[in-house]
């Protein structure tokens, strides 16, 4: 009777054993510009070891206690330093090896559970030697060539922060880098104005490293990052752009769409060194004495009112909602999110797969863009030459005054009369300006 006692334990206890195994049945490859990043979605955490080999150059991940039921010959490694992969069930453990073409280095990181995955084990192999980062260098102006204007396009989400999923299963992360590409191409098209872009891939970039980029690397002076998130009530719609807040959030929706970007970094897998720790009450300070937030707001409505005809606007057409965005926290950029959409309308998102929608919101960007730089045309600029040369216009807005519109433009209000035959202040709003050169 006890043998039959023991038998049955130790049958239970095998059978216990067998059901532990973590079942692993969906693996991720993203390739970034310096290092290539593999998911593996878990049901619950796993014990893991990573070793480095050489000649020939590999790297060896075990997973323990693991059943390995994805076809790795699937993944598309890119251009990367991944050659092959290949995988080795064991009683204990599962074995994958990456055949490298150059030498890593790994790192690895096991990510609990966060809206839309559950656990996974992130495994980063990053190049030794990584190519140059894709820079603009500082323009300068002289006399006979005027400094062109950088734009920063950035598309919001990318690699495992898949962004918003409209009913059809579109991923916002692929709608706003194809559209992020054509403001990009329509930007370059432009004289005077010259663009990059923030990711030009399906890689996650970090969001206080989006900032870097922008303006470290490429000196930008405006920053629009691209989105097309979803709200609790499929049937929001309608465009909208969104500049930084300085005493909070100036609608519940501004504050539900700030609060999803700003979870990107924790859908992503950001490491704890790369978060954004920048001191908003410095930044909102910085960007107040330098007068960016009040030029941000400035070309939000400028691009509101180029998208008025082409997409519908959600709420009120003239303003620009703000919100505490991380992504926008740069004082020395001028800065907008742009929703060109929600998603997770089926009418919205049957628009947002359309290449010509996409490429009319490409133009109402573009176009928004360029009426900024021509109404508060930087020093030493094409913008600034241009208005030497043949003046401006200007189209009235709600709030504006005359004598708010001569110092934005920094004319005198009796040339602004004259240019215009005005013989008051009395001025409407859709009427259009001459802007005599200064």
């Amino acid at each position: 009777m006890a043998w039959r006692l023991l038998i049955g334990m130790l049958g239970g206890l095998l059978t216990m054993a067998a059901q532990a195994a973590v079942k692993v049945d969906s693996v991720r490859m993203h390739r970034a510009p310096d290092h290539t990043r593999v998911v593996f979605d878990l049901p619950d955490p796993v014990e893991h070891k990573v070793d480095i080999l050489a000649n020939p150059d590999r790297v060896v991940v075990d997973l323990m206690d693991t059943d390995f039921n994805f076809d790795v010959k699937t993944l598309d490694a890119g251009n990367g330093p991944v050659a092959d992969i290949r995988v080795g069930q064991h009683a204990d453990k599962t074995r994958i090896v990456f055949d490298l073409k150059a030498a890593v280095r790994p790192r690895t990181n096991l990510l609990k559970p966060v809206a839309p995955h559950g656990w996974r084990l992130v495994v980063d192999l990053f190049d030794k030697d990584p190519p140059p980062a894709k820079t603009i260098p500082k323009p300068k102006a002289s006399a006979e060539k005027p400094r062109e204007m950088i734009v920063a396009v950035d598309a919001g989400h990318g690699g495992e922060d898949p962004g918003a999923r409209g009913p059809r299963g579109t991923k916002e992360k692929v709608v706003v880098l194809q559209i992020a590409k054509k403001v990009y191409n329509m930007i370059n098209n432009e004289p005077g104005m010259r663009a990059v872009l923030v990711r030009d891939g399906d890689y996650y970039v970090p969001l206080a490293e989006r900032r870097r980029i922008a303006r470290e690397d490429n000196h930008a002076d405006v920053f629009i990052s691209i989105h097309a998130d979803a709200f609790t009530d499929a049937r929001a719609r309608g465009a909208s752009v969104f500049a930084l807040s300085n005493s909070g959030a100036t609608s519940a929706r501004a504050r539900y769409l700030a609060k999803i970007a700003n979870e990107s970094d924790r859908v992503a897998g950001v490491y704890e060194e790369e978060k954004d720790d920048s001191n908003l009450l410095s930044v909102l300070a910085d960007m107040r004495m330098s007068g960016s937030m009040a030029h941000s707001l400035y070309l939000g409505r400028q691009i509101l009112q180029e998208f008025n005809g082409v997409t519908k606007l959600h709420g009120d057409r003239t303003t620009v909602e703000q919100a505490g965005f991380a992504v926008l926290k740069e004082p020395e950029m001028v800065s907008v999110l742009v929703e060109t959409g929600f998603i997770s309308n089926r009418e919205e998102e049957g628009l947002l797969r359309s290449s010509t929608h996409q490429a009319r919101i490409a133009r109402a960007v573009t176009n928004g863009v360029k009426r900024y730089f021509q109404t508060h045309p930087a020093p030493n600029s094409y913008f600034a030459a241009q208005r030497r040369q043949q003046g401006d216009q200007y189209r009235i807005q709600p709030g504006d005054t005359l004598s708010a519109i001569a110092r934005a433009h920094q004319v005198s209000e009796d040339a602004l009369r004259a240019a215009n035959n005005l013989n008051g202040d009395r001025i409407v709003v859709g009427q259009l300006l001459t802007i005599p050169g200064s």
